[in-house]
């Protein structure tokens, strides 16, 4: 029988009971009291029972939560953790294009220095070649003048200075 019941109809037995006039006391029936009191104790473990089951099953209730709250705020890491590393990923690559292109930039400036460089010296080279070879040519000239005494046509020759 439910405690609560068992209590409510003690306290009917006493509301029912006689009062003894000029005192804060009652007549109660001592059978009925003590019949209430009996069920009290036989009730009661059974309430205990009922208690623990209710608190077990809210442990259990409360396990399941921890366990779906827990599961949940892994899944929220475990994706937090993959946004981090895309973007980490990304920024990683970022960085390196950005020093691709750098080194690329660096690399194309030192082979336009390194060809300008070439083609001056080329230049220079082709430049001593043409001297000597002016050189040459004048040298034959003036040794025909003076063997044969034959003076040169005028020829219109380039400016030197190539304007």
């Amino acid at each position: 029988m439910d405690i609560l019941h068992l209590v409510d109809r003690l306290e009917q037995l006493l509301a029912n009971s006689r009062r003894i006039p000029m005192t804060a006391s009652l007549i109660v029936d001592e059978d009925r009291a003590f019949n209430l009191i009996d069920q009290m104790r036989v009730s009661i473990p059974e309430e205990v029972k009922k208690a623990s089951r209710v608190v077990a099953e809210k442990e259990r209730v409360l396990a399941q939560a921890k366990e779906e709250g827990d599961r949940i705020r892994d899944l929220a890491r475990a994706e937090a953790e993959e946004l981090v590393k895309r973007d980490a990923i990304v920024q990683t690559a970022q960085q390196r294009a950005e020093r691709i292109q750098e080194q690329a930039l660096r690399d194309a400036e030192g082979m336009r220095h390194d060809s300008d460089v070439y083609v001056m010296n080329v230049l220079s080279k082709l430049e001593d070649d043409l001297l000597r070879s002016l050189s040459v040519v004048r040298n034959g000239l003036r040794k025909l003048q003076a063997d044969h005494g034959v003076q040169p046509t005028a020829v219109e020759s380039p400016d030197p200075s190539g304007d």
